[in-house]
């Protein structure tokens, strides 16, 4: 946006652009219905508007400007419109166009036309934010006129045309930002004299940068980031004055940075450096440049000392210096943390990763700007004291001082600290004990303090962090017993780790209230007492380990109610009892250590239909009978059963004494079997007749009998928030190949998430479309409350600047390699349709996951959270084929008060919800209520069952889907259910294939 509107201020008046043109023979109109056939769509129906009987014809229609007494058109502006479909090579027939900006529709596809190179008069080309694909045509260097280019952010591919260079003469605007062009830098762009503005960002361009660039004098803007770049930027580069922004970051660019460099950038705003392989020292001239607001220096191989005289730069806001090889220590090197003090606008100071940084931490530090918001000292040699004063810089949002040899004790002063989000303390020195100061810290979402040498009580203020979702407080010498107040933080959910100290007293049955707690670890410490059985209300747990302790007692049978268990340590305690089957009914568990207790009794063997569970540990009890055979009791080194010397049988490899055989008729197998197909074929059934009256019945009875599951892709949690580049480079630059969806505010792509080989999902918002900013407040608020195995899981988010100085915002969810339940329910043309068919059997468990996650967001989660937008397209599919409700973008978190009756007050935002899903009293003005959804999760169960979605053309006047389905009860079933689900089973026999057949 800012590079546009500086276009705007460049470009001369718009009188010059419209002046009277001549008559020509091409037909206009003709050209602008051929625009409207090829542009489908657009979701203000724009183009519906252009026909014969608008009053003053097609110069009337919206997004065109005529002139002139021969009424040519000279503008056809339809941004940000929706539109999807190609653009036409008619448009190349209006000759006299001044102005083409079809950005940010997002969905315009196919390739630019060459026709547009007919266009001789024409100044702006914007086709910014599409789906363009293809090569750039050459012949737009036809276009002499032409200004301002913008073709940012397609699917373009190929070089960047050098014939522009030699005929664009008054070009000032080039933006080719995030696009797949490849090849190198045409020498021949240094002909651009009038160019202003060089955007090459996010590209795969590869070369050298050409020395004529440093010819233009003119150039303001040169940002050529993110390409394979090399060799050493010309010297010529650095006798363009007038710049204002130069980014060279994310190349494999070498050299120095010049000495005199201070002397050569008088205007300079913005300076990058970044992500190459620069050396050397960072010059003391850069302190000339007094208009830098912000220098990225990181991620290169400079060393020495950081010149003192930075604090000149009186207008910086961001300092970047991290991962080089600079160096400080106690005599010198520390004196530009007292220069910067001097820099009152000051609000990033990261400098972590330069393992030369050594010496006492410098007093000075406190004194930094009270506008200071990021200030990282951490993975450096850093040694001495936290400052007392630290409080002072109370705009801070996020502090980390971790992998440092700092030492002494936290102070107290922390507290001050009001706008804290990020405190990381972890490997460290830190001694002393906690303060409770840091109970003031209300906004603090994540605490890392672990592996240090913290002692005493954990303070009970830690409990009024209602905005904390992870504390780790393992790996110190903490002792007392657990503060109850700490299982009543509302809103934790990534994990509480408080392992290996030396904590007491028993488990608090508050741990019961941690229904959004997705890891607990209590490991290595001196627990007593039994489990309290209201663990089982902390559903959304994926791992549980109080190994190392003293508890007593039973095993809580209420453990099956965590159903997305994946890993479960009991080991070394004073346990005793049997394993309860209840165990064997946690169908996602892949770890299960039950080591060193005094369990008797036999081996449930039900443990050996968990088809997830790689990793069992049952050593050194007293457990007794037949082992079983199969599952994970076949792979001797995924198990141990050392020490129960009373158990027989099992697979020869165990060499365990043999057992009395009993024989069972094969019979009862096939006949289970028989009778569990025909229970769910019947449940099948159920859903198309009871419909929506009856879904928490259904529920209740499906929960008992799902199939199990195996265990979905598990992602690491607590990344820290992502840069924009990152997600830029593991999306290929936002390329069409990883697009895997399209809605309403915005676009999803894949992406090879931080370089460590895991896949994400990306949902990119798109700024330009009203309500975007909402809907991505609303999913962050939403997402970060919530914690269900059955609910998408959110790694982390983004909201930057982008290379242009846009507003950007994503958020990276898990990968669903599945798609969505609409791809399976309606394959796209093309898809095998056998391959995209769902059986019966997955339909019923994707139903009872949808269930699951809507019981959790309306009746466990605290406050309750109503979706609004349940339909096919937000429902995902993992590798396991499980179900994961995602979309929270016009969710509703309903206030304490009002989630007690799961209603609302009224709403004045509109109706909430996808058409045919959308309960009807949303239409006449009812609140935002749980019945909302649960009207829709009924449409969308007939849909699952019957195939035929709520939108369907057959749907008019008052037959939907609801009535389609309750006129065909009970004779007609048979004609409405989807018959493609029977392709996967043989659930039925040749009476009702020969029914469905026929």
């Amino acid at each position: 946006m800012a590079i546009r509107w500086a276009c705007l201020l460049l470009l001369p008046t718009t009188s010059m652009f419209f002046s009277t043109l001549p008559a020509a023979d091409a037909d206009d109109e003709a050209a602008l219905l051929a625009f409207k056939a090829a542009a489908i769509g657009g979701t203000s129906d724009v183009l519906a508007s252009w026909n014969g009987s608008t009053d003053g014809g097609y110069c009337n229609w919206e997004g065109v400007r005529c002139q002139g007494r021969h009424r040519r058109v000279v503008a056809l502006s339809l941004p940000s419109h929706g539109l999807t479909g190609v653009l036409s090579p008619a448009v190349g027939n209006l000759s006299s166009l001044r102005l083409l900006n079809l950005s940010s529709n997002w969905f315009i596809s196919g390739g630019i036309p060459a026709s547009l190179g007919r266009l001789h008069h024409l100044h702006i080309l914007d086709l910014s934010n599409n789906a363009f694909s293809g090569d750039i045509p050459a012949n737009l260097s036809s276009c002499t006129d032409l200004m301002f280019m913008a073709l940012r952010s397609n699917q373009l591919r190929g070089r960047v045309p050098p014939e522009f260079g030699d005929e664009l003469t008054r070009l000032m605007i080039l933006d080719l930002w995030n696009n797949s062009l490849t090849g190198v830098i045409p020498v021949s762009l240094a002909n651009l004299s009038s160019l202003t503005y060089l955007v090459l960002v996010q590209n795969c361009l590869e070369g050298t940068i050409p020395p004529g660039l440093g010819s233009i004098r003119g150039l303001q803007v040169l940002l050529v980031d993110e390409n394979n770049l090399s060799g050493e930027p010309p010297n010529s580069l650095y006798n363009l004055s007038s710049l204002k922004m130069l980014d060279l970051r994310g190349n494999m660019l070498h050299g120095s940075i010049p000495a005199d460099i201070g002397s050569k950038f008088p205007n300079m705003k913005f300076l990058s450096f970044a992500t190459n392989q620069f050396t050397g020292s960072i010059p003391a001239s850069l302190s000339n440049l007094t208009t830098l607001r912000i220098l990225f220096l990181e991620q290169n191989r400079l060393s020495g000392y950081v010149p003192p005289p930075l604090g000149m730069l009186r207008a910086l806001q961001t300092l970047y210096l991290y991962d080089n090889m600079l160096q400080a220590n106690d005599k010198e090197g520390w004196e530009f943390i007292t220069s910067l003090t001097n820099c009152s606008q000051l609000e990033q100071l990261v400098m972590h990763s330069n393992v030369a940084f050594t010496g006492q931490m410098p007093c000075s530090i406190v004194n930094l700007s009270q506008t200071m918001q990021m200030l990282s000292v951490g993975f450096n040699g850093i040694s001495g004291s936290l400052p007392s004063d630290i409080g002072n810089l109370v705009n801070l949002q996020i502090f980390s001082a971790a992998n440092t040899s700092i030492s002494g004790e936290i102070p107290e002063s922390i507290g001050k600290l009001g706008n804290l989000g990020s405190l990381s303390l972890y490997n460290t020195n830190f001694s002393g004990i906690i303060p409770s100061s840091i109970g003031n810290l209300s906004q603090l979402t994540k605490l890392y303090a672990d592996n240090c040498n913290l002692e005493g009580a954990i303070p009970s203020s830690l409990g009024k962090l209602k905005s904390l979702t992870l504390l780790d407080l393992s790996r110190n010498h903490l002792n007392g017993s657990i503060p109850k107040e700490l299982f009543k933080l509302p809103v934790i959910s990534i994990y509480l780790a408080l392992s290996h100290n030396s904590l007491s007293g028993p488990l608090p049955s508050e741990v019961g209230n941690l229904r959004n707690l997705n890891s607990l670890y209590l490991s290595g410490n001196l627990l007593s007492g039994e489990i309290p059985e209201n663990i089982g209300d902390c559903t959304v747990l994926q791992e549980l380990f109080l190994d190392s302790n003293s508890f007593q007692g039973s095993i809580p049978h209420t453990l099956k109610n965590v159903k997305g268990l994946n890993a479960l340590n009991l080991s070394m305690n004073k346990l005793s009892g049997t394993i309860p089957d209840a165990i064997g009914s946690i169908h996602d568990l892949q770890v299960l250590y039950l080591a060193h207790n005094n369990l008797s009794g036999p081996i449930p063997s039900l443990l050996q239909n968990l088809t997830s569970l790689s990793e069992l540990d049952l050593s050194f009890n007293n457990l007794q009978g037949e082992v079983p055979k199969g599952g994970v009791f076949r792979y001797l080194g995924n198990l141990s059963l050392t020490g129960n010397n009373n158990l027989c049988g099992g697979i020869p490899q165990l060499h365990l004494a043999p057992c009395h055989i009993y024989s069972t008729k094969n019979g009862i197998k096939g006949w289970f079997r028989s009778v569990m197909i025909a229970l769910v074929a019947t449940s099948a059934l159920l859903f198309l007749a009871l419909g929506i009256a009856h879904i928490q019945f259904i529920y209740k009875k499906l929960t008992r009998n799902q199939k199990r599951r195996i265990a979905p892709l598990k992602l690491e949690e607590g990344y820290e928030r992502v840069s924009y580049n990152m997600l830029a480079n593991g999306t290929n630059g936002f390329s069409e190949a990883n697009l895997l969806g399209k809605g309403r505010f915005g676009m999803v792509y894949k992406c090879n998430y931080q370089d460590e080989g895991t896949i994400a999902a990306v949902k990119v918002f798109n700024l330009e479309q009203s309500g975007s900013t909402r809907s991505f407040v609303a999913e962050c608020e939403a997402l970060r409350r919530v914690r269900h195995r059955c609910l998408i899981k959110i790694i982390t988010c983004c909201s930057s600047i982008n290379h242009q100085g846009q507003e950007f915002k994503a958020l990276v969810f898990e990968f669903m390699p599945n798609g969505s339940l609409s791809d399976w329910l309606h394959p796209k043309s093309g898809m095998p349709t056998v391959t995209n068919t769902l059986s019966l059997a997955q339909r019923l468990d994707i139903s009872v996951d949808i269930m699951d996650a809507l019981d959790y967001l309306h009746n466990h989660c605290q406050p309750s959270i109503i979706h609004c937008d349940l339909k096919p397209s937000n429902i995902l599919l993992a590798e396991d084929m499980s179900a994961r409700v995602g979309d929270f973008g016009i969710s509703r978190i309903l206030p304490e008060r009002e989630s007690k009756t799961l209603q609302n007050s009224n709403s004045t935002i509109g109706i909430r919800g996808s058409i045919g899903y959308v309960a009807p009293e949303y239409g006449e003005g009812s609140s935002v209520s749980a019945l909302g959804d649960v009207y829709s999760l009924g449409i969308l169960l007939l849909e699952m069952f019957t195939g035929r979605s709520p939108t369907d053309d057959m749907f008019t006047g008052s037959l939907d889907l609801h009535k389609f389905s309750e006129d065909a009860l009970p004779e007609r079933i048979w004609e409405i259910v989807d018959t493609k689900m029977w392709l996967h089973t043989d659930a039925y026999d040749e009476t009702t294939r020969s029914r469905i057949e026929n």
